[in-house]
């Protein structure tokens, strides 16, 4: 049974993402990710339509880009290992574009996103983010 998608839309991220082969289920936990990401300020200000135009542009593209990580690395992200070899060749994460940002692993490019809305700035002083 499929996950209601909160954020996003299946046709939308097709349509953003021809060739993108991320499942409802990976968009899903994209959403989940995104909201560790922004210390679940997306659903403090009323889910995604609380949010700017600007704001729900780039989460939802944050969303699309994580979902699509997520579709291509995902065994490997709840893998415990951080590098491995056999026989010779080894395997081990490029941390110039891997970030872990609590306990969601993503890229700098989702990050970027998120940072340019607002909602994953780590102060402490109160600030408003619509």
């Amino acid at each position: 049974m499929p996950t209601a998608l909160r954020y996003v839309a299946k046709a939308e991220y097709e349509a953003m993402f021809p060739d993108g082969k991320a499942s409802e289920s990976e968009l899903s936990q994209a959403e989940y990710d995104v909201d560790a990401l922004t210390f679940n300020r997306i659903r403090a200000a009323g889910g995604i339509s609380g949010l700017t135009e600007l704001q729900q542009e780039l989460v939802k593209r944050a969303v699309y880009l994580q979902a699509g990580f997520r579709h291509d690395y995902g065994d490997l992200l709840d893998n415990p290992l951080s590098s491995y070899g056999i026989n010779g060749v080894s395997m081990q994460w490029d941390h110039s574009v891997l970030v872990q940002e609590g306990p969601v692993r993503t890229t700098n490019a989702v990050i970027s996103l998120l940072q340019q809305t607002g909602l994953a700035y780590r102060g402490l002083e109160r600030r408003r983010y619509t």
